[in-house]
């Protein structure tokens, strides 16, 4: 009978003619220094050629040995769920939105680690003498349910998935249609190297006191939300989906950092490398790209038309189409939700005539600016769907530049004021305008926001009182600030003096980026809390550099707003670097914020603009016949000339300020993992400043980036 038997064809459309009994696999999952220790005891599930099922365990060293099996190659896979208690894990198998097929598999790789500090494959895995056949495998290969882990990274050593596919197509192994596991050959021994589960998330401090590590990574997180979010298909997926897109939000955090990657390019116009600092943790701690998969989640069903849910609608806010041109991007790990707002970036010369009308804030109290409320209102239900799916008690940190900071502001503050939510939110924008009037500001005083302002940046100097208004305010007189007196007018109407009605107001601690030129030549600034609206008032001076009266509308805006040191790329983020350089210097040798000659330098600026102010109150008190309006300009003055005082004085402790680790690093300074995170950070040949201050690196010729530009019809 089995002479027979053996004479017929050994496969028949769908099985072999005679299954024969007495043959062997073994095989084992090692890490890539060839150890099993991390997998033993770990289940597994092999079917063989004729459909049998064998489930057993590894032993403690990783390997296992199954006999008389039937003759055929066997496939293998390890996707039996995790039913521990440990978290992150049992939370995200639970969760309600979204729960992650979790297996006892990831879970042993998460907690392995990579022989090379950088990720990348070695070769030469001891196990692989020991074998018959030897793969690099992921836990991706051994799962059923792939699509919350990270693409698989290219690999010498590749398992043979025609082998799976050949025998899915002959009816062998699992019932399931799904193409899972891999294929071992009969008679022989299989070494399989897991590569582990780890990934790089931004470090990110959650204390609410500024820190330089936070201006630094928010800078950047704050230019990653111009681009776009890089998804193919971007709308109604079918199966699976991609981010091939560099630089984009989906490839940022889906591709480079999920497989351990150092990303830094934030700006699609970027040259200069500028790597945030990252901290490795296991996977399932990383900043979260939602997965896609129609068969584990109904809601990705592309039957669903519109309604469907995929990656690039739960991540990614874009109201082009709706008018307000709003743009942002949320993620989340399981102690940060992070957002990042956009605003627009509309062309600057896109002019209409337009007001800077305030709208009553319906979430809180007083009123806000007409065009950034609605742009709120826009994002709000957006951002409400997902924090209900996914926050659990974590910081609240928002991010924006320019428009995107007011807006971030409006959010950050309607959010702080839901009822019975408690979110706990930190704020940090860069070059914002004004948002709102002196009685939101009031209203939001609890609201932690650092609010950072680079040097001459005209932006944060508007909506002023003209733009809404007919009346003239322009006074003659230049006060420019780091320059000798020129013709021109000190824009009191931006900041200093205001007429009717509750006046716009900034909200929050303003951080100002003071420049200083350095012995060498080279160009660096010094990061402080200068305590009055001269300086900030200043840059509209500096950017405009114009004389006389009041000049037209569209010209003074198109100067306005294309003035350099707004820019993020060029600017910003070279500042916050900087900044950083300079703090973790002072840090390590225990000196002084401000060296003297620096000191000497900024404070002779500052005294400068105040004997400038002087003039101009003199000026105005011999003009108080013939100008109504004197009186209150004098008390403007006065008040201003009062700050600058308390300026210099804040400035004077600059030179005897000692930082410690948390003024630079926040909740990170005595973690574990700071000093192994630095070492990555410094291993960039950009980041190993050695000068007594650091540089600001110069910009490229083309490295202004798009993250710049703004459509003054949202602002006034």
């Amino acid at each position: 009978m089995k002479m027979d038997a053996r004479k017929q064809a050994f496969f028949s459309d769908i099985k072999p003619a005679c299954a024969l009994r007495g043959h062997w696999v073994s095989f084992c999952l090692v890490d890539e220094l060839g150890v099993g220790g991390a997998y033993g005891g770990l289940p597994y599930t092999i079917h063989d050629s004729a459909g049998q099922e064998y489930k057993g365990r590894l032993n403690g060293e990783g390997f296992a040995k199954l006999s008389n099996i039937y003759c055929g190659p066997v496939v293998l896979v390890f996707d039996e769920p995790y039913s521990g208690v440990e978290q992150p894990y049992k939370y995200l198998r639970g969760r309600s939105a979204y729960k992650l097929p979790i297996t006892e598999l990831q879970r042993r790789a998460e907690q392995t680690r990579f022989a090379a500090y950088d990720g990348r494959r070695t070769e030469g895995n001891p196990a692989q003498q020991k074998a018959s056949h030897f793969y690099q495998v992921e836990v991706r290969d051994l799962v059923r349910h792939a699509a919350h882990l990270p693409p698989i990274e290219q690999r010498a050593h590749q398992p043979r998935r025609h082998a799976l596919k050949m025998l899915a197509d002959l009816g062998f192994g699992p019932p399931e249609t799904t193409l899972a596991g891999i294929v071992l050959f009969p008679n022989s021994h299989t070494a399989l190297e897991v590569r582990p589960l780890r990934a790089l998330r931004p470090m990110l401090s959650t204390e609410d006191s500024f820190c330089a590590l936070n201006l630094y990574q928010l800078a950047l997180m704050a230019t990653l939300s111009y681009c776009n979010f890089g998804q193919e298909p971007p709308q109604q997926p079918q199966e699976e989906v991609h981010f091939p897109l560099d630089p984009s939000v989906g490839h940022f955090f889906a591709e480079k950092l999920s497989g351990y990657h150092e990303a830094w390019r934030v700006d699609s116009e970027e040259q200069q490398r500028f790597y945030p600092i990252y901290e490795e943790v296991p996977y399932s701690r990383r900043f979260e790209i939602l997965p896609f998969d129609p068969v584990l989640y109904p809601k990705n069903r592309p039957d669903l038309g519109d309604k469907q849910e995929h990656p690039a609608s739960l991540h990614f806010f874009d109201d082009e189409a709706f008018g307000t041109d709003t743009q942002a991007f949320i993620s989340h790990h399981d102690e940060v939700i992070l957002i990042a707002v956009r605003g627009t970036a509309s062309a600057a010369d896109g002019l209409r005539d337009a007001n800077a009308h305030q709208v009553a804030f319906a979430e809180g109290v007083g009123k806000a600016h007409e065009g950034f409320y609605q742009a709120y209102r826009a994002m709000r239900d957006f951002v409400l769907h997902y924090l209900t799916q996914f926050h659990i008690g974590q910081r609240i940190v928002i991010c924006g530049h320019s428009l995107g900071g007011a807006i971030a502001l409006l959010l950050a503050e309607g959010l702080r004021r839901i009822p019975d939510q408690n979110y706990n939110i930190l704020l940090y924008t860069y070059g914002a305008p004004r948002a709102a009037d002196s009685e939101f500001t009031a209203g939001a005083s609890t609201l932690v926001h650092h609010r950072i302002v680079n040097h001459n940046d005209p932006v944060p100097s508007v909506p002023a009182p003209w733009m809404n208004t007919t009346a003239k305010l322009w006074v003659p007189g230049a006060v420019t600030l780091f320059s000798a007196p020129a013709p021109g007018g000190l824009l009191f109407a931006a900041g200093l003096v205001r007429f009717g009605g509750n006046p716009y107001e900034h909200h929050g601690e303003q951080y100002h980026f003071m420049p200083i030129t350095l012995a060498d030549g080279t160009h660096s600034s010094v990061l402080w809390q200068p305590g009055c609206e001269s300086i900030q008032e200043a840059g509209c001076n500096r950017a405009l550099q114009l004389s006389g009266d009041m000049p037209e509308r569209d010209n003074l805006l198109k100067q306005l707003f294309q003035a350099s040191q707004h820019f993020m790329t060029a600017s910003y983020i070279p500042a916050a670097w900087a900044t950083l350089r300079r703090w973790q210097q002072t840090q390590e040798s225990n000196g002084p914020l401000v060296t003297p000659r620096e000191f000497e330098l900024l404070d002779r600026a500052l005294e400068s603009m105040r004997e400038q102010l002087r003039n101009k109150r003199r000026e105005l008190t011999r003009l108080k016949a013939a100008n109504d309006r004197g009186y209150e300009h004098n008390e403007a003055l006065n008040a201003e000339i009062d700050r600058l005082h308390s300026s210099r004085e804040r400035l004077a402790t600059l030179r005897w300020r000692r930082l410690e680790a948390r003024d630079v690093y926040g909740s990170h300074a005595h973690g574990a993992h700071l000093a192994t995170s630095l070492k990555r950070w410094f291993s960039h040949r950009e980041n190993r400043e050695l000068s007594q201050v650091a540089r600001i690196p110069p910009a490229l010729d083309n490295d202004r980036g798009r993250a710049h530009t703004l459509d003054i019809d949202s602002i006034v």
